[in-house]
């Protein structure tokens, strides 16, 4: 499998378990750019990809939806709204919240392990794919401070504009890797010209 193929391959299945995600939960918004995800880490979210981690996302979806604020002090801070949110959908957490990060490391309980289990066991194998083809790439290239350090997919994000409005944050690596296509319009996400410069 190639590195050029991977990313797509792995945006498709996370697509498909957000998907899942949304069947149980209809409420939840569609997930305009599961590409932004791929190599982005986060300490608040949680540290890798994984449909934990997915799952957290779908979280703040609802809450976005719902028109809850469910974190603070620039969305570091997880409070009980989230907690509740995330309670509903099968994530649990220790009594007592971080410091800083308050209810954000949640985990899957058993019965969300059961209910999940094939989606999790398939989006498993992509991340997989996805890694062992992007080794080589890793291995051989540098990618700054911020990928050896773990925090914000190794790069810094900027704004990316589609023809309907709409915006994301995403590091230029990941945006060249595969289009990232919204939701809303059907058109690919791009970064306007004066920002590319910036960024490059």
């Amino acid at each position: 499998m190639s590195t050029t193929q991977t990313p797509p391959v792995l945006a498709a299945e996370l697509a498909q378990a957000w998907a899942d995600i949304q069947r149980y939960h209809p409420e939840l918004p569609d997930l305009a750019a599961p590409e932004s995800l791929i190599g982005e880490s986060s300490s608040a979210c949680g540290h890798e990809l994984s449909f934990e981690r997915l799952l957290h996302e779908a979280v703040h979806g609802i809450a976005a939806a719902r028109g809850v604020r469910d974190t603070s002090r620039a969305g570091r801070y997880h409070n009980r709204r989230f907690l509740a949110i995330a309670e509903e959908l099968g994530l649990d957490h220790p009594d007592e919240p971080h410091p800083s990060s308050g209810f954000s490391l949640v985990s899957l309980t058993p019965e969300a392990k059961r209910r999940y289990r094939p989606t999790t066991e398939r989006l498993q194998r992509a991340l997989k794919a996805h890694s062992a083809a992007t080794a080589g790439d890793t291995a051989r290239s540098f990618r700054g401070p911020a990928a050896r350090h773990g925090s914000s997919g190794g790069g810094v994000r900027v704004k990316a504009v589609c023809d309907c409005g709409r915006n994301v944050r995403v590091v230029p690596s990941v945006l060249a890797q595969a289009p990232i296509v919204c939701g809303g319009c059907g058109k690919p996400f791009r970064i306007p010209e004066g920002v590319a410069a910036a960024a490059g």
